[in-house]
């Protein structure tokens, strides 16, 4: 490594990624909305199939963790077909508004 890059080398240190080891998908989300709470993204839209808990991740644009899931402003265990929830994730999507995404199990 040269003696420049060694002293400049920035933020290109690589990350703990974080992978989807299921194949299949559990549900579907359609993401209505997209903010910024305290740090974390949230995701806002409802469940178009299966059931959401918890620790499953979202891959559209990335893949995130799901941290916690919201419902009318009440923190749920889990979401099943139809709710319209907000998702909080623990790093960040780049998704925009109106996208359909999956949600695998952890």
């Amino acid at each position: 490594m040269s003696l420049f890059r060694r002293f400049f080398r920035g933020k290109n240190k690589p990350e703990a990624g974080v992978e989807i080891v299921s194949r299949k998908p559990a549900g579907k989300f359609h993401v209505v909305g997209i903010t910024h709470v305290l740090g974390k993204q949230v995701l806002g839209g409802v469940v178009l199939e299966g059931t959401i808990y918890p620790g499953y991740k979202l891959k559209g644009g990335g893949v995130a963790v799901i941290r916690g899931i919201y419902i009318q402003n009440r923190e749920v265990d889990f979401a099943v077909e139809g709710d319209q929830v907000a998702l909080v994730l623990e790093g960040t999507l780049k998704l925009k508004g109106d996208e359909v995404i999956e949600v695998y199990q952890s």
